[in-house]
């Protein structure tokens, strides 16, 4: 499997929460060939189930499928179409942006607002709100209207660039990136004996309420569970120590069982697996926060890809930390014991 093709397409799709259902087919096509059982819940999360030898335990994976967007607010009398956003879009970068509108057909827009000239000295210093903003597809009321319903939602349009150096950048890499370390894991695990069912779940919603990982926790009951996302990475002005290119980011704190951490570090040691502690004393804000605390509480870990501009059109991740990720979990899978109780002691 071609994993940066994969990440393109993934990144070039659109599924905001709510409306992830779009990229069904992608992912069953990929998936297919690397599960052994492939099911829909009731919520919409797609489960791919890799079967082990004796099926005693049940390992959940879980990385999301949506991405944050825009949704049509108003069409004001001039045919300018106002939005809101869905999930924690960062407004600053919006200006200047093009966008599909999904409505009853896809429209290309640009994003616009008052141009600098106008502007006063004072606003000039300001970051533009989003209610000065508006989507122009270059149509008048009557047609926009015809065409586009308030609620319908509204992507930024990107394509997916191949940087140097196994550096690539798009959107929604959070946390498409993650979608493809599932892959990885379960391309991998098709290489070894392992002896635990394997559920790779790509969650819905998690961008406004981990809601996906809330329901397919419950239905899956796993015995321990790994939530895969990304985190911000070391940039140019932010005193991050999570670096690009240098492993995955390894959770740790009160939302990770502490054995299935020292698990994860145990297998990156043995495999010689690059890997990086990230810190994390209080919530997430990832699927393990929900997984966690499933039913009567799932033993969770959290492998992160560390991400530059996260929640821009322009996120830029290392393809090496995607795919040593995806090794790393396949190998901690590998490694459990036939029998789980011990393994999970503290």
């Amino acid at each position: 499997m071609d994993y940066k093709e994969l990440l393109k397409k993934l990144s070039e799709s659109y599924g905001v929460s709510g409306h992830e259902r779009g990229i069904y087919d992608l992912l069953k096509k990929e998936f297919g060939p690397i599960s052994d059982e492939v099911k829909e819940d009731n919520f919409g999360n797609l489960i791919f189930k890799k079967k082990g030898t004796k099926g005693k335990y049940k390992v959940m994976l879980a990385a999301h499928l949506d991405e944050i967007g825009l949704m049509v607010k108003d069409i004001d009398e001039k045919g300018f179409i106002k939005f809101t956003t869905v999930g924690g879009v960062d407004q600053r970068t919006l200006p200047s942006q093009e966008v599909i509108v999904h409505g009853r057909k896809d429209l290309l827009g640009v994003i616009g607002s008052k141009p600098p000239h106008l502007l006063s000295s004072e606003d000039m210093e300001k970051a533009i709100k989003i209610e000065d903003m508006y989507v122009d597809v270059g149509l008048p009321k009557k047609e926009v209207e015809e065409l586009v319903k308030i609620g319908d939602i509204i992507t930024i349009k990107r394509d997916f660039k191949e940087l140097l150096n196994d550096y690539v950048s798009g959107k929604a890499l959070d946390d498409r990136a993650g979608i493809v370390v599932m892959a990885v894991c379960l391309d991998e695990l098709k290489k070894l004996y392992h002896y635990h069912d394997v559920y790779a779940v790509a969650t819905l919603q998690e961008e406004v309420g981990v809601r996906g990982a809330t329901t397919s926790a419950y239905n899956v009951e796993p015995d321990i569970a790994i939530a895969i996302d990304v985190t911000h990475g070391k940039a140019r002005g932010v005193s991050l120590e999570i670096e690009l290119g240098k492993g995955p980011a390894i959770g740790k704190g009160p939302n990770m069982h502490p054995a299935v951490y020292k698990g994860l570090v145990e297998t990156a040691k043995n495999y010689n697996i690059n890997y990086q502690v990230e810190p994390l004393p209080g919530p997430s804000g990832t699927d393990a926060w929900a997984i966690q605390v499933s039913r009567e509480g799932v033993p969770t870990g959290l492998v992160s890809i560390p991400l530059r501009y996260m929640h821009t059109s322009v996120e830029t991740a290392n393809m090496k930390d995607v795919i040593s990720s995806g090794k790393l979990l396949a190998y901690y899978i590998a490694n459990l014991p036939e029998e789980l109780g011990g393994h999970l002691c503290y």
